[in-house]
Parts: C-alpha cells; structure tokens; sequence
C-alpha cells in the first residue's frame, strides 16, 4: 500500500497550481449556472480532498469537504459520506450539509421522523396522471422536484426524489407524447422518477396521504412512439469522423476464465469472440482498431489501458460478461455500461469486484478509489457520454430481434479502465450465469448484432463529439 501511496504523492505534486488557485477556480465554477462547470468545481475539490489527506492539511479538507457536499447536492450526487466525515472534523460548528430545495413544508410536517417504511405498492395511469401508492401517508419533505435540461442534447428532465423504496424492479413506463419515463430505486433510501423529454413538458403533482399523484402532458401535445428515446439507426452516422483509432479490450483470457456460467460457458471466450466480430466491423467502416490481446492469453489489468494510450487511442472499451450465483441465475439478466468513478453503490462494487478480480496489487480498498478518483476524473464525462451512446446502440440494434433487458449506464470503480488517456468504458453484455442469455451469447448471430450495436453507439458518440 505504501508504495502505491508514494507513487500517488508523486503524481500529486505534479500538478504546478497552488491549492488556493485550484479553490478559487472552484468556487468560481461554482457560481456558474452551466452543469458541466458545476462539475468541474466537484472534480477540483475532489482534487483538493485528495491534497488534504496526503499533506494532512484539516483546514483544506474542511474547505474541500464543504466545496464537495455543496456540488454534488447541486448535481444530485451522493455525498452523504463526505457530509459524514465533515460533520465529523467539526462536531462542535453549526454546519450542516446543504439539500436540494424540496416543495415547501406545511407546518404539520415539522418534526416528522422519514423511516425506510415507506415502500412503493402500486403504479397506474388515469389519464394524463400518474400515480404512485404508498404503504403509508407520505409527508411534504419526503419529495424534492427538480428540472435539468442540456442544451447539447435539446433534452428536459424532470426529476422525482421519494424517500421511500420499492417493492418491484426498475420499470419504465409508457406514455405516448412522452420520449421516456423511468422508476427506479436510486439510492437505499431513495425512490427517482426522471421523465425525459425533447419537448418542454406540463408537469404538476399533488399529495394526497399515501398516493404521489403526478399530472404529466407534453407542452405540444405531440403524439410520439411508445418506446424509449429514439435509438439509433442500424446505419451508422454520415457525419461521423472515421479518422480515429480504437482499442477493444477482451475481458479476462488466458489463466483468467473470468466468469463461468451455464453449462460451463466461459466470459473469456465470449467476450473475445464479440470483440472480433467488432473489430472486423469497425475496420470495415474505415477505423484504426486494436485489440489488447489477439488470442487466449492472460493480460494484466494495467497493461491494457497502457497498450491503449501507447497506440494513442481516441477511446477505449473494455468488452465483458456478467454472472452471479447459481440461486439467482434466473433472475439476473440484461445488458449494462460502466464508466469509472469511485463510486460505492452496492450494484457497482459486486460488478467491479469481479471485474478486478485478476488484478493481483496489494493496493487496499481505499488506496484504490483514491487512485481512481484523481486519475480519471477529467474524463468521467466524456466516459459517460460514451456509455450512454453504447448502451443505445446495443438496445437499438438487439431489440429488433431480441427482447433484452436495459441495465441501464452506471459507474464504478473498474481498475481496468484506470489510467485510460481517453474516454473508456466496460461493456457488460449479458448474464453468462442466465439460460437463455447465455445460450444467446454463444450463437454467432446474436454475437454479430450485438457487435453492430456497439459500433453504431461508437460512431453515434463520434458524429456528437
């Protein structure tokens, strides 16, 4: 572990500004309205956290920290662990952790103690409105509304934060003049509605003791199809730049198996073969393409993404397949995009725990995240556009034949991706450990489908980018 901590300080004390310069740029960035301002402010008091710890400065970490909680409730972003440890360093002050503005509190909501008891029993449509049943009344400050739009995109969200959980799966519910309306259990103690839209959208909503009620129409009155968000074309873009190189990544190989699944199928051979097959179609339209390994041999984890800044790549995917146990072979299925962070959800550290499996550094736990953290953080954006234009590009062209589950794009503290100098991303294909997915990754035909949806999300991220 200290030998990875000292190589960090190294890398640290690289960087020429002055931990007053990198706060005062964030705070600058945090009087800015633009989102991605906003995100550079988290990632330079992130930085500054990093600084903190190493140089065992308290008073940085105490402006750090507060920089920290204050960014991420303003992008929505899990803090509590730093607001802990704020509140921690100062038990004496009256600091507390700001929140995002919820609707206005009646004055029987005071003092009114917000349990895990409160779980989702029911979801229906009448008419125009939607309506979300509780087990129990729901009280004024256990909802917060808020609205994003990204300019870029031409896209509105509008954003539910229940605190209460769910007695059913992720759904996404249909409404014909609406791109996307998605349920989902945010955090442990959080259930989210996002309705996603190209169109402004009338939203109101009212309580009304243990139902949510939720008016939603779009502003146009404009008739849509009742699928997700328009996906892409099996066509890739005209206007894509092909001048561009791209590395893929085979998951596992050699004395790594990685996981082994129904009937003993194995995600090395798996992942491979698909990333042949993208290979050949990539090239085919006019890429520069390289793959970390070109037959069954075992690669480390850092070699990879070290092959891929050698080669001066414009992106870099790492192509994988998930598993869980036998009891819940059943179950599990869908197919997922990662981009790196830190992050700690439970879902992210089971997936990246089997994914850094193979790495064999005696860096701990923590070492790790931290390494992560400032490595990468200047790409986690353009990794995430990355993953979303994938994870498209896969639903798009696999649906067509095949029903496949959406997993949806998540981050986590993948070690394979560290020290990318380009975006990057780990592609789950599907559950090797379920039946009838994993019959479907060893047929050829629904590796090749897959592999063009994946390149079409390539090029699709390209023509935006």
């Amino acid at each position: 572990m200290f030998r990875w901590l000292s190589l960090l300080f190294i890398v640290v004390t690289l960087y020429a500004q002055s931990d007053s310069e990198i706060l005062k740029r964030a705070d600058g960035f945090m009087k800015s309205s633009s989102k991605s301002n906003q995100f550079r402010a988290y990632n330079d008091y992130k930085n500054l956290y990093l600084r903190a710890i190493m140089a065992e400065d308290d008073n940085l970490k105490i402006s750090a920290l507060k920089g920290i909680v204050k960014s991420g409730n303003k992008l929505h972003i899990d803090i509590s662990q730093y607001s802990d440890e704020l509140s921690k360093i100062k038990p004496k002050t009256s600091y507390r952790a700001p929140s995002p503005k919820a609707i206005k509190k009646s004055k029987k909501a005071k003092n009114i103690k917000i349990t895990s008891s409160h779980k989702l029993k029911s979801v229906r449509w009448k008419g125009d409105d939607l309506i979300l049943k509780f087990d129990n009344s729901l009280n004024n400050n256990q909802i917060n509304y808020f609205t994003l739009y990204d300019s870029k995109k031409g896209r509105y969200r509008y954003v539910f934060d229940i605190h209460a959980s769910m007695l059913t799966k992720s759904q996404n519910l249909r409404k014909s003049d609406i791109n996307r309306i998605k349920l989902a259990q945010f955090d442990t103690n959080t259930l989210r509605l996002v309705i996603e839209n190209s169109e402004k959208v009338k939203v109101k909503f009212k309580r009304e003791s243990t139902k949510l009620v939720i008016y939603i129409k779009s502003a146009s009155g404009k008739k849509i199809s009742k699928t997700a968000l328009p996906l892409p074309k099996s066509t890739s873009p005209r206007r894509a730049d092909r001048n561009k190189t791209i590395v893929i990544d085979a998951g596992h190989g050699g004395k790594d198996p990685g996981a082994v699944g129904y009937r003993k199928y194995r995600e090395k051979v798996v992942v491979f073969k698909i990333s042949q097959e993208l290979r050949k179609i990539l090239r085919s339209r006019g890429y520069k393409v390289y793959m970390t390994r070109d037959r069954d041999k075992f690669v480390k984890l850092s070699k990879r993404t070290e092959y891929a800044n050698k080669r001066k790549a414009d992106i870099f995917v790492s192509i994988h397949a998930n598993a869980v146990g036998h009891k819940n072979a059943d179950k599990a299925h869908g197919i997922e995009c990662y981009f790196l962070s830190s992050s700690r959800s439970a879902r992210a550290e089971k997936v990246a725990a089997k994914e850094n499996s193979a790495d064999l550094s005696d860096m701990n736990k923590y070492g790790k995240n931290t390494f992560l953290n400032f490595l990468n953080h200047h790409k986690i954006l353009a990794s995430n556009k990355l993953a979303i234009d994938l994870q498209r590009g896969m639903l798009g062209s696999l649906n067509k034949k095949y029903k496949v589950r959406d997993g949806g794009v998540r981050e986590g503290p993948f070690w394979v991706l560290v020290g990318a100098q380009m975006p990057a991303v780990l592609v789950e294909v599907g559950f090797i450990s379920h039946p009838k997915e994993a019959k479907r990754l060893v047929d050829n035909n629904y590796r090749k489908t897959m592999a063009i949806g994946l390149a079409n999300g390539i090029e699709r991220y390209f023509a935006k980018n």
